[in-house]
């Protein structure tokens, strides 16, 4: 996981403040911190999912006050990343549903 560079897309894009994609990226690390101490069973890891992607709410107001916003590139990158973390930890899983409280 140490060696994932998360939200790639966003960090080479200067659409997106770096400070802001930095704090996604401690999200995504947090997440990945979570699932690997807490190793939730089954669906039960979408509790985990569902608070970093209110994180991620969250932090779009940032990136409005910004100038910028989590729009179609950052969505696709958050969405991957968290689907790469849970594809690492050997979960099964639906991405729509490991999001679902987005509102980006």
């Amino acid at each position: 996981m140490k060696q994932r560079k998360f939200l790639a897309s966003m960090i080479e894009d200067d659409y997106y403040p770096k400070h802001l994609v930095e704090k996604g990226q401690r999200l995504l690390a947090a997440l990945a911190e979570r699932i690997e101490k807490d190793a939730p069973k089954g669906s039960a890891v979408y509790a985990l999912t569902h608070t970093t992607t209110e994180a991620f709410n969250e932090l779009q107001e940032e990136f409005y006050e910004a100038e910028s916003e989590i729009e179609t590139v950052a969505r696709e990158a958050i969405a991957e990343d968290i689907g790469f973390i849970l594809d690492a930890y050997g979960y099964e899983f639906d991405i729509e549903e490991a999001i679902a409280p987005r509102d980006w």
